[in-house]
């Protein structure tokens, strides 16, 4: 009975906890005064977008600045969180709209079917979302920021649309997911085979995905990948050691959530992970063959030791690829997100390069 009394206190002590850090609020913009910012905005709001409720949270410190529509990746993992822990000063130059996908975080209902996610719905979604911030902050075009899974489904958007958008920066481009995640496998075989680490190396030889195509999609949902990612720094940030440290407490720390949010979030994720086809249409689709040319500024930004999105592929594809302007910037001390890991060297591209539609800070 004493133990029982005890781990009831402690859950009651961590709900709590987790209440008092839930307020569901955006934090303003504030003056040397204390007071909200003229012209700033900081806002959480929901839009009907293509027939469903979606989430967003939209901040600039001017509201009359460029607006820059940020797509996460995933699928299902809003990005958000990540701008309270990492301050990337995007919104001392945008208006910046933080979407949370159909299905995603904010966006997620009970209600959705897997018949309602699909890749062609979210690439018609992230046009609609470009043109509801078009419109309400009246701008003639955008700019589009997409980060790994989100540049699958961004970059299609670009495609189909490109009269929306200003330029389009991709960070940790998404090519050939297969030979990405294979390039991704043989690296940390070889590593952990070098360190001794014959129990990951046994772990990791149980996915056969050299050989059978189908075992690449369950092998991406397993904790073990983000795990040996991210144990070698080669996962979401290159300083970062454990998903759950590095994403998992954060995204229950972040304040702008209420805690049914944050519930929704973990909900969310494993919806679109078990229930959905979109990790195995972006298996079984080559961006870099199927969208070969786009008619407005590209930029892509990777990290050298991003292997959750391999940076040499995304390089190469914008070699390929045709378009008026673009350039490929390589962060040094980066993995798979470089806004977040070296946010100064973001901002200096975004000045110099992409708000001017040069290419003098590229590789």
């Amino acid at each position: 009975m004493g133990i029982f009394c005890f781990i009831l206190v402690c859950m009651i002590l961590l709900l709590g906890v987790l209440r008092f850090k839930s307020p569901g609020k955006v934090t303003p913009f504030l003056d040397e005064n204390g007071n909200v910012l003229e012209n700033s905005i900081a806002i959480k709001t929901f839009v009907n977008i293509n027939g469903i409720k979606q989430g967003m949270f939209i901040r600039g410190e001017n509201a009359d600045n460029p607006v820059l529509l940020f797509v996460h990746g995933g699928p299902g993992m809003p990005e958000y969180f990540l701008t309270e822990k990492y301050k990337t000063d995007l919104e001392k130059h945008f208006t910046v709209c933080y979407w949370e996908q159909r299905g995603a975080g904010l966006s997620y209902s009970s209600k959705l079917s897997a018949n309602d996610i699909t890749v062609s719905q979210l690439v018609s979604d992230t046009s609609a979302v470009a043109k509801y911030l078009r419109e309400r902050f009246g701008k003639e075009k955008i700019y589009l920021l997409c980060h790994s899974w989100g540049t699958f489904i961004g970059i299609q958007s670009v495609a189909a649309n490109p009269e929306l958008y200003y330029a389009y920066i991709g960070m940790g481009q998404v090519t050939d997911t297969v030979k990405s995640e294979r390039l991704a496998y043989d690296y940390m075989l070889k590593q952990y085979t070098a360190d001794g680490n014959n129990k990951m190396v046994n772990n990791l030889k149980k996915y056969d995905i050299h050989n059978d195509i189908s075992v690449v999609n369950s092998y991406m949902s397993a904790s073990l990948r983000d795990e040996a990612m991210h144990k070698l720094g080669i996962g979401t940030m290159h300083n970062m050691k454990s998903v759950v440290s590095g994403v998992f407490f954060p995204v229950m720390n972040c304040r702008a959530y209420t805690v049914s949010e944050k519930i929704n979030i973990w909900r969310a994720k494993a919806f679109l992970n078990s229930s959905t086809d979109l990790r195995q249409e972006m298996l079984d689709t080559d961006i870099s063959s199927t969208i070969t040319e786009l008619k407005i500024p590209i930029y892509f930004i990777s990290g050298i030791y991003d292997y959750t999105v391999n940076y040499k592929l995304s390089k190469e594809y914008l070699k390929k690829i045709k378009a008026p302007v673009k350039g490929f910037y390589s962060f040094k001390n980066s993995a798979h997100s470089p806004l977040f890991e070296e946010p100064e060297n973001f901002i200096n591209i975004v000045i110099n390069d992409v708000l001017t539609g040069g290419v003098s800070c590229a590789d």
